[in-house]
């Protein structure tokens, strides 16, 4: 329908132009004047009237032909310019809603930026306990009584960070504080046997004078680290590295990287104890043994388990060229 609407307004239009076009020159010709215009003007006139005619009978005849056309010019145009004018109206205070909230989250913003400013310069002060440091370590054995047990490890503990945050207040107790949770889920644990080591550790940065300690426990398995005799690491050593800078620097990687692999292994032991004058050790080896490769062997002289300090020496070996 809409194609045939079409095709029938383009033909009606191509035949009235020519009649409007014609019936200006005719006009023009007979030199015919409205209200006392030059012909020539008027022929304009009446060529610019035809237009008028020719859309005006196409509008008419969109109205008497196409229902959807009349629809839509009577009914949905105004509606939706009714609709927009009425959705205008109802955005006007939704903006000022909206600039109103936006101003409190600006205003929110300033505020959280000042209380994070002030707990920074607060939490500045005489920090003596760090976030996530260690304040205790104990072993707990599921033989024994393990509530029994958690209240000793806490007194001591307790005890312990009492003189770190409040050493002039002695009457002070029970400033460490845990969550009931983490209890219980040591004593479900523990009750699956074994031996394990309880570490406690601070939740927060705490300041010198603080009330409390918020902490929170971690519970490891109590096993064998190193074994004695175990050759934790080692390093190897050529006629390029037989002066005193070298050696030392080769000993230091050597003790480093053991720590790196004690640790690896689970161990909580801050530091590696050293058993001899090994340096004094080496250097009479070299005296003596001045073309030859040796070996640098870092041996464990102890059982260690997780919480226990790992002993060791430093061995030179000669190895063959």
């Amino acid at each position: 329908m809409a194609w045939v609407l079409i095709v029938f307004l383009i033909l009606l239009g191509g035949i009235i132009a020519p009649f409007g076009d014609l019936l200006g020159t005719k006009i023009g010709k007979a030199r015919f004047s409205i209200l006392r215009l030059r012909p020539k003007k008027t022929a304009t006139i009446v060529t610019v009237i035809t237009g008028g005619v020719i859309s005006s009978i196409s509008i008419g005849l969109l109205l008497l032909v196409s229902e959807e056309f009349r629809q839509r010019l009577f009914v949905d145009i105004p509606f939706l310019q009714r609709t927009l004018d009425e959705s205008k109206k109802a955005l006007i205070p939704l903006q000022e809603e909206r600039k109103k909230l936006e101003d409190k989250i600006l205003q929110k913003e300033k505020e959280l930026n000042l209380l994070k400013n002030n707990i920074s310069d607060f939490r500045r002060g005489n920090i003596v306990i760090k976030r996530g440091q260690t304040l205790f370590i104990a072993e707990i054995n599921s033989r024994s009584n393990t509530k029994s047990d958690l209240a000793n490890i806490y007194s001591k503990a307790d005890k312990f960070v009492r003189k770190i945050v409040i050493p002039s207040n002695k009457d002070s107790k029970n400033i460490l504080l845990w969550k009931p949770s983490d209890i219980t889920k040591i004593e479900s644990i523990t009750a699956r046997g074994g031996s394990w080591i309880l570490l406690i550790k601070s939740s927060t940065n705490v300041l010198r004078g603080d009330n409390y300690v918020f902490v929170s426990p971690d519970l490891l398995e109590n096993k064998f680290i190193v074994r004695k005799g175990d050759i934790i690491k080692s390093s190897i050593f050529g006629k390029s590295d037989l002066n005193l800078k070298s050696i030392n620097l080769k000993i230091q990687t050597l003790l480093n990287e053991t720590r790196k692999e004690i640790k690896f292994r689970g161990s909580q032991a801050n530091e590696i104890q050293t058993s001899g004058n090994f340096v004094k050790k080496i250097r009479d080896f070299l005296k003596g043994n001045q073309d030859i490769k040796f070996k640098l062997e870092v041996v464990s002289l102890r059982d260690s388990k997780t919480a226990e300090p790992i002993v060791v020496e430093i061995n030179i070996l000669n190895i063959e060229s």
